[in-house]
């Protein structure tokens, strides 16, 4: 019998939200922040509203910030209300439990079994990633799950080695963190009342920004970074990009969808500033594949015109948002 958190839902009848529909530079962002644009989708939310998250970006040394909805905005904005599980039998008995009650299971899984994620990890390698799952069928071995940009399902094999059914015990192996959403606490909010919430939990992101600009910083390492990776090592440099360029490219554009959704609650024009998100977002996607490039043929490459447009954006976009939302 199948246990879901919602009404079952089809993976094949499935509509994405339409940050993952059409063309975008960026389609997928990370696991965290696509999955709950698509759960807050799924209830009826406007899930732009949270997003105000993409304006607080740092650059931590050797990454960006890996920017993600706090629960704290989700709280006010949508009622969200986020436990963590306390794992103390099988996962998949927890899940099935939790799910029965209307609860979300928010998972940290192996995307080795997912086969969303086909052509990149599924039986390919193992990563962590963060999956919400709605739906379980204990005895078909079956399961009903958010992840990245949709809603998908898994099955047999892939069932059992996502729960670890298959592995031999091993007391020292730590599970995986968990958590859950309680469902009946979410609330629609009308649009009005949702702008205004959402303009101050973005003010509060901008009043938590970097005093300097991260993107300058990120712009000095960013040649010595590639400099010492060899053809060899192009697998090192798509985790690198991954945890830099495309966290900033990603954060550029869907903060510029962010304050255009909010331009109604907003006297000054946010225009100016998305539209230097924008730039930032297109020149991220350039110097990702150009890095790659250098990497793959040991050739050196000028990065500057690029890395001067990434930091030069997001220095004017920040600034003028800044000033136009008065943070």
């Amino acid at each position: 019998m199948i246990s879901a958190a919602l009404q079952p839902l089809s993976a094949a009848g499935y509509r994405r939200h339409a940050l993952h529909r059409g063309d975008r530079a960026w389609p997928e962002t990370n696991c965290f922040v696509d999955l709950w644009i698509e759960v807050l989708h799924v209830f009826g939310h406007d899930a732009l509203a949270a997003l105000g998250c993409t304006l607080d970006l740092d650059f931590e040394g050797d990454q960006f910030t890996f920017f993600k909805q706090t629960y704290g905005d989700l709280a006010v904005l949508h009622g969200v209300d986020v436990q963590e599980l306390s794992i103390w039998r099988p996962l998949h008995l927890h899940v099935e439990e939790l799910v029965r009650r209307r609860r979300l299971v928010l998972a940290e899984v192996d995307a080795h079994w997912l086969p969303d994620t086909s052509g990149t990890d599924y039986r390919a390698q193992h990563t962590k990633t963060t999956i919400g799952i709605q739906a379980i069928d204990l005895q078909g071995e079956r399961l009903g799950y958010f992840h990245n940009a949709g809603y998908f399902e898994l099955e047999g094999a892939d069932y059992r080695g996502l729960f670890g059914l298959d592995a031999p015990a091993d007391p020292t192996r730590l599970p995986l963190y968990c958590e859950f959403v309680r469902l009946e606490s979410l609330r629609v909010r009308p649009r009005e009342a949702l702008l205004e919430l959402a303009l101050e939990c973005t003010r509060a992101h901008l009043h938590r920004r970097p005093r300097e600009n991260p993107v300058a910083r990120f712009a000095t390492s960013f040649p010595e970074t590639v400099a010492t990776l060899g053809p060899e090592a192009l697998p090192t440099y798509h985790l690198y990009a991954f945890s830099s360029v495309r966290q900033l490219g990603a954060a550029a554009e869907l903060g510029a969808h962010h304050l255009r959704w909010l331009q109604p609650a907003v006297a000054a024009p946010l225009e100016p500033a998305a539209s230097a998100l924008d730039s930032v977002s297109l020149a991220a996607k350039s110097l990702i594949l150009k890095g790659a490039r250098a990497v793959s043929t040991g050739k050196r490459s000028d990065f500057g015109p690029l890395l001067s447009t990434l930091s030069t954006g997001w220095s004017t976009a920040l600034d003028a948002a800044g000033h136009a939302l008065g943070a």
